[in-house]
């Protein structure tokens, strides 16, 4: 954190309207605190009770002298009305700034820009088990969860964004990628961008969107009757090799 100033640029994406001379704790102290108790398994706003007077907290977080902030100061962080601001909940973060600074610390960990880079694009399942907002079953995985979006270049995550289940898995794909696309060409133009997924983001619109402006594409395609028609010689070709090699074989045909 030291080396990326990731709190202190987090914090700078969150708007803080509570009246100055009552703050005892930082939007930027309340951020660290939180932060670093998920990176030690603690994902419970009641274990701060107890961590508040941590001495390593204290270190981390950069406040020895009294204790850190409680578990309702906390709440008040993360949760927020929708619309405006009640006297409760005057810290409000702007998803929007707080989603490019995902890019940007990605963008800032390249000396120079690369020739290439390969985004993954993946929708994977949260499981709820209690009665949050917008709860709701989904049939491929068995349970109750939420859907969120994943965009990810190697091990570095560009975009986490939360959605319900009650969706296409793509849904949000293409305002995504244009977003993340805008940006990453204001500051490096010339690098090639590849987006990578499964079948599940085999849109007309992405792929479409994706060919107007000049990023490829390599998105897996549901088997189907048509396909295998389409390719039906070079799957027999296939099977034919991998029987008589005992191994995996593989054939390309461009449609």
């Amino acid at each position: 954190d030291e080396e990326i100033g990731l709190i202190e640029r987090l914090a700078g994406c969150i708007a803080d309207g509570r009246q100055a001379g009552s703050v005892e704790h930082s939007v930027r102290a309340l951020l660290a605190q939180r932060l670093f108790a998920l990176a030690l398994g603690y994902e419970d706003l009641n274990d701060h009770d107890t961590l508040r007077s941590d001495p390593v907290f204290g270190v981390l977080v950069g406040k020895l002298e009294e204790p850190l902030a409680g578990k309702s100061t906390l709440n008040r962080l993360e949760l927020f009305p929708r619309r405006g601001l009640s006297r409760y909940h005057r810290i409000r973060p702007d998803g929007e700034a707080i989603e490019r600074l995902f890019v940007e610390l990605f963008l800032d960990s390249y000396r120079s820009a690369p020739a290439e880079i390969v985004l993954d694009l993946d929708a994977t399942d949260v499981p709820l088990h209690g009665e949050q907002e917008r709860r709701f079953f989904h049939g491929y995985y068995d349970h109750y969860c939420y859907l969120p979006l994943y965009v990810y270049c190697g091990r570095q995550p560009l975009l986490a964004r939360l959605r319900p289940a009650n969706i296409d898995g793509a849904a949000g794909a293409l305002e995504a990628v244009e977003q993340l696309v805008g940006q990453i060409r204001r500051r490096w133009p010339r690098t090639r961008i590849v987006l990578r997924a499964d079948s599940g983001f085999a849109r007309e619109a992405l792929m479409g969107w994706c060919e107007a402006h000049g990023v490829d594409y390599l998105f897996g395609l549901a088997r189907n009757g048509r396909l295998v028609r389409a390719i039906g010689r070079e799957l027999r070709e296939a099977a034919a090799e991998a029987r008589r090699t005992g191994r995996a074989a593989r054939r390309f045909r461009e449609l």
